[in-house]
């Protein structure tokens, strides 16, 4: 019996992903939860096992190329297995419908979700016919970088018939499309490229940029934005970490001012419930959470991502120092999971090692706010009636002004404030 696995849905609202490298070849024999293939999905590389026991037949794209969830990955051969058994081989352990397989170029079995399953069977590329004969066309499969080509070249890729798995187009049919619309042109007048044109590099975008780009369009279509800033002298805070930092250092923690931030934001989220909290406008309810889950944004080679601290107000300064080495390692690596970056309740972004004092960040949404920090400098301060040098942090704060009032924002700054000013604070609350 030839079994058809498809790409399944390893995330939350997942709907692609990018290969990155085959574990298996053709003809290869796999057991039940052997590694297939290496995924990048929107935020994690992940390793996807097989389903069942048997032999690999065919594998269905190649490394950089993108498919959605539903789309074939591989056929596998399970011996011994026929007619009546195959169905029930394909139904075991799931809701799944055995159907024909029409749209990959093999034949056997296609797996189909029913209503509780976590595939989802994928129609791009095919076409139905109602009760005329009108085909109705669908979205033609294709990588993104056959479709920057097509683009491109002045192609519809919608006229070029794909040779790759499951019908796809690839760089090669719109090649050979365009060598052969050269040989015979049509009627049609083509625009010639312009100079500018010629000069642009094309790159398909990767599987966090495009999730970055939907997010921050979400958080600003669905969000009302509002934003102040203020700065605070840490001359105190400065001398506690120096205090502790060597200390810390013997026992592998680096200890830096984002563990205070992170901690005096903790508690200020407790004095403040409105900013740990989000709007389920669908029920015309308020959602007031009594976890302190603080997303984290680090920069990485690839694009911004935002793992989450769990419980902070739970753990030391000394934890979450050790927290904050830990997920920046795994963000920078590729090795953060999925679990990773579950249930955030707050977000916190860190652009003042790299440079600029103040930003106008944005909301981590359904998050009802996020803390920006900037870049600390010495700067002249007054203390006790008397001009001084003093340690100063720029603080950027952006709430969603549906559910804070100005007040409150002010209110929850000067509190982060305080605890940042008066570190000791910190471990007396």
């Amino acid at each position: 019996m030839k079994y058809i696995f498809n790409f399944p849905d390893i995330g939350e609202g997942l709907e692609e992903g990018t290969i990155v490298e085959w574990l298996v070849k053709k003809g290869q024999k796999v057991e039940s939860g052997d590694l297939l293939v290496t995924m990048e999905t929107d935020k994690v590389v992940a390793e996807i096992p097989s389903p069942k026991t048997g032999t690999i037949s065919a594998l269905f794209g190649k490394a950089g190329e993108t498919i959605n969830v539903g789309d074939a990955l591989v056929e596998i051969e399970i011996e011994g297995v026929a007619g009546e058994d195959a169905v029930k081989e394909v139904e075991k352990g799931s809701d799944m419908e055995a159907v024909e397989e029409e749209g990959a170029g093999v034949v056997g079995t296609l797996e189909i979700a029913g209503s509780s399953a976590i595939l989802s069977g994928s129609a791009e590329g095919m076409s139905t016919s109602g009760s005329t004969e009108e085909t109705v066309k669908k979205k033609v499969r294709a990588t993104p970088v056959s479709r920057a080509m097509a683009k491109d070249m002045g192609i519809d890729i919608n006229d070029v018939k794909g040779t790759g798995p499951a019908g796809r187009v690839t760089k090669d049919d719109i090649l050979n499309f365009s060598k052969s619309r050269t040989k015979h042109p049509t009627s049609s007048t083509q625009t010639a490229p312009t100079e500018t044109q010629n000069h642009v590099d094309v790159e398909p975008l990767t599987q966090i940029r495009k999730t970055i780009a939907k997010n921050m369009i979400q958080s600003k279509h669905n969000a009302a934005h509002m934003s102040i800033f203020d700065d605070v002298e840490i001359g105190e805070l400065d001398r506690v970490r120096k205090q502790y930092k060597d200390r810390y250092a013997a026992e592998g923690v680096k200890l830096t001012y984002l563990a205070f931030i992170i901690k005096a934001v903790t508690y200020a989220l407790k004095k403040h419930k409105s900013l740990n909290s989000e709007m389920d406008t669908e029920n015309d309810n308020m959602l007031y959470k009594r976890y302190y889950n603080i997303g984290l944004a680090v920069d990485t080679d690839k694009g911004l991502v935002v793992p989450v601290i769990r419980n902070a107000d739970k753990l030391s300064i000394k934890e979450i120092a050790s927290q904050i080495q830990s997920l920046s390692e795994k963000a920078r690596d590729g090795k953060l999971t999925m679990e990773d970056f579950k249930d955030g309740t707050f977000t916190i972004t860190s652009y003042g090692s790299i440079g600029g004092k103040y930003a106008v960040p944005v909301i981590n949404y359904p998050q009802a706010g996020i803390l920006g920090v900037g870049r600390i400098s010495k700067q002249p301060v007054v203390k006790n009636d008397a001009l001084d040098i003093g340690l100063v942090l720029p603080l950027s704060l952006t709430v969603d002004h549906r559910i804070v009032d100005g007040g409150e924002v002010s209110r929850f700054l000067n509190t982060i404030m305080g605890y940042l000013a008066d570190p000791v604070t910190l471990v007396m609350e």
